[in-house]
C-alpha cells in the first residue's frame, strides 16, 4: 500500500467567526457543531408538528380507540364468578363429584362463606345476573338465597363454641389470635373468613370489628378447620367431636332445591375463569357445554346468525338500491345548468334538515296497508282492496326507508366525481362516431366509477349499523343486529354479549372493506377532485 492510502482523511475546514479556518466539524453561527444544531431544529420541528395534530390525536383515541377497545375486553371479561364467589371457585376445582351429581358439603360451606359476604356486599344479585345469560332460572335462584342465606342455622356452631370456651365471643381475642403467623397457618379458613369478615364491617357496615359480634360463618369455618384436626398453639383447645353439627348442603337444598342441580355448578364452573368465550360463542348461537366444550344452541334458540346474514344482506341490497336511484341523479345534476342544479341539490339536501325520527315515522304512515301508497294504488286499480301490498313490518318496509334515508350519501360522492369529468371527453367519442349509449358506457361511466365506490361504502357502513328505522318500520322480520345490540345494552344490560356482537360486526366490516380493496381497490375511490 503507498503512504497516501495510509494516510487518515482530513477533518474538513471550519471557518471560526473571526474569518479564520482551523480544522474540525463546521459550526453553526452559535458555534455548536452543524450537524449537532441541524438535528435539534429537526427535533423541534417534530415537536411542533406533534402539537399541532396532539387535539385530534386525543379526540381519536377518546373518542374511537378507547371506547374499541372497552369493546373488545367486555366481551371476554368474565371475573365476577371468581370476585364473588373466590372460595367456591377453589373448591369446585378440588370436588370430583361433577358433572354426574351436584358437590359435596365442602364446596357448599365454601359457597356459604361467599354468598354471606356477597349478599352483605350486595353483589350477588349481578352475579345471578350474569349467570342468567347462560341459564335461565339462575338470577331467582340467587337472590332467593341470598336473602334465605343470612338465615341459616349455622348460629349453633357460634353457640357451642361460646359455651366451650366464652374467649372465644371477644373479637379482641380474635384478632389477637388471628394476628399470629402460627396459628393462621393452622387454621387457614378460619383465618380467611376472619379477614373477610373484619373487611365486610369496615367496608360495607362502616364499623369496628373489635366492637360487632364475630359472624358465625366464622365460627363454621373454625369448626371445619377443628375437625379437620388442625390444633394450634396458644389457641383455645376446644374439642368439636361431640359438637352437634348441621349440613349446609342440606340447608342450600332448603331454601331452594335447584342447588342439587348438577347443572346449575357445572355453569358456574364453567364461568368460573377471569376470561371466557362464552360471549363469543353465544353470538355465533353456540355455548359452552359440559366440559368447556362449545356446541350448537338448540334450533329454537338460534338466532344471532340469521341477524347477521340478513344484517349482510339488506345492506348490500339497500345500497345496491341507492345506487340505482342516486346514479341518474347525480348524472342529471352535472350535466344540468348551474341554475337548475342547484335547484335540485336542494331537494336531494332536503332530507337532512329533517329529523331521521321524524321521516321514519313518516314512512311508517306511507306503508301502511291503509297508508297513503296501498290506497293509491287500490284507487290507480293496481291491486285490489283485499290484496294490499304489506310494505311494513318486515324487510320490504327496511330497504324502502333506509334508501330514502341514505340516498344522499351516494348522490353527494357521486355528483362530487361527475363534476370533475369534461364535458369534452364525451363529445370527442361522439366525434369519431360513437352514439349516446356508447360514450356514455365506454367513457363516462368508466371515469364514474370512484363515486360508485365512495357512495357504496357510505352507504353500507352506515345501514349495517342503523337500528332506530329498522326498529320502527321492520317489525320481526326486518330488523338488524345493531337492533338486538341495542337491546342487550339498554334492556337486557348484558353488555358482554353486546361487545361481542360489535366486535363480530366490526371484524366483518373489516373483511368485507379487504375484500373491496382487493377487488376494486381503495386507491380509486374519491369524492371528487
Amino acid at each position: 500500500m503507498t503512504d497516501s492510502a495510509m494516510t487518515p482523511p482530513k477533518q474538513p475546514m471550519a471557518a471560526l467567526p473571526g474569518g479564520e479556518v482551523t480544522e474540525g466539524p463546521m459550526l453553526a453561527a452559535d458555534g455548536t457543531p452543524l450537524k449537532a444544531s441541524l438535528k435539534r431544529a429537526l427535533r423541534r420541528e417534530k415537536l411542533r408538528a406533534l402539537l399541532l395534530i396532539s387535539p385530534l390525536l386525543i379526540f381519536i383515541l377518546v373518542a374511537f380507540v378507547a371506547p374499541i377497545a372497552d369493546m373488545l375486553f367486555r366481551s371476554v371479561e368474565n371475573q365476577i364468578v371468581s370476585e364473588t364467589l373466590p372460595r367456591t371457585v377453589a373448591a369446585l376445582e378440588a370436588d370430583e363429584a361433577l358433572p354426574e351429581e351436584a358437590p359435596g358439603e365442602e364446596v357448599f360451606h365454601a359457597l356459604y362463606t361467599d354468598l354471606v359476604i356477597a349478599e352483605e356486599y350486595k353483589v350477588h344479585t349481578r352475579l345471578g345476573s350474569r349467570l342468567n345469560y347462560e341459564m335461565t332460572g339462575l338470577s331467582s335462584l340467587f337472590r332467593g338465597t341470598g336473602r334465605d342465606v343470612g338465615r341459616f342455622d349455622t348460629d349453633i356452631y357460634t353457640d357451642q363454641f361460646v359455651e366451650a370456651e366464652p374467649a372465644l365471643e371477644d373479637p379482641v381475642n380474635w384478632s389477637n389470635w388471628m394476628s399470629e403467623e402460627e396459628i393462621r397457618d393452622a387454621l387457614p379458613l378460619t383465618a380467611d373468613a376472619w379477614d373477610a369478615w373484619t373487611t365486610l364491617t369496615v367496608e360495607a357496615n362502616e364499623d369496628d370489628p373489635l366492637e360487632e359480634d364475630v359472624a358465625d360463618f366464622v365460627y363454621t369455618a373454625l369448626y371445619r378447620d377443628l375437625a379437620n384436626g388442625a390444633a394450634p398453639a396458644n389457641f383455645p383447645d376446644v374439642d368439636v367431636s361431640s359438637f352437634e353439627t348441621v349440613s349446609i348442603r342440606a340447608l342450600f337444598e332448603d331454601s331452594d332445591e335447584d342447588w342439587l342441580d348438577p347443572e346449575v355448578w357445572q355453569v358456574i364452573q364453567t364461568y368460573s375463569p377471569a376470561y371466557t368465550d362464552g360471549y363469543f360463542l353465544n353470538s355465533v348461537d353456540m355455548m359452552n357445554g359440559p366440559g368447556g366444550d362449545a356446541q350448537w344452541r338448540p334450533d329454537d334458540e338460534q338466532i344471532y346468525l340469521k341477524l347477521f346474514w340478513r344484517t349482510m344482506w339488506m345492506s348490500m341490497a339497500i345500497t345496491f338500491s341507492c345506487i340505482l336511484l342516486g346514479y341518474p341523479i347525480a348524472y342529471l345534476l352535472s350535466t344540468l345548468p348551474l341554475r337548475s342544479a342547484n335547484v335540485l341539490m336542494i331537494l336531494v339536501l332536503l332530507p337532512f334538515w329533517t329529523s331521521l325520527l321524524v321521516r321514519t315515522s313518516a314512512w311508517k304512515v306511507l306503508l301502511q296497508q291503509q297508508g297513503v301508497i296501498n290506497d293509491t294504488l287500490v284507487w290507480i286499480g293496481i291491486v285490489s282492496d283485499a290484496n294490499r301490498l304489506a310494505l311494513i313490518n318486515n324487510a320490504t318496509g327496511t330497504i324502502i326507508a333506509m334508501t330514502h334515508i341514505l340516498l344522499p350519501f351516494m348522490i353527494l360522492p357521486l355528483y362530487s366525481v361527475m363534476k370533475t369529468i369534461p364535458p369534452s371527453y364525451v363529445r370527442a367519442a361522439k366525434s369519431m362516431g360513437a352514439n349516446d349509449w356508447t360514450a356514455f358506457w365506454r367513457v363516462w361511466f368508466p371515469l364514474s366509477i370512484p363515486g360508485i365506490g365512495a357512495g357504496s361504502i357510505l352507504a353500507f357502513i352506515l345501514s349495517i349499523g342503523y337500528y332506530i328505522t329498522p326498529e320502527i318500520v321492520g317489525g320481526t322480520e326486518g330488523v338488524f343486529i345493531s337492533n338486538r345490540i341495542a337491546y342487550h345494552i339498554s334492556s337486557s344490560l348484558n353488555w358482554g354479549l353486546a361487545a361481542a356482537l360489535g366486535s363480530i360486526l366490526l371484524a366483518l366490516v373489516l373483511v368485507l372493506y379487504w375484500l373491496y380493496d382487493r377487488i376494486v381497490g381503495i386507491d380509486n375511490v374519491k369524492l371528487g377532485g
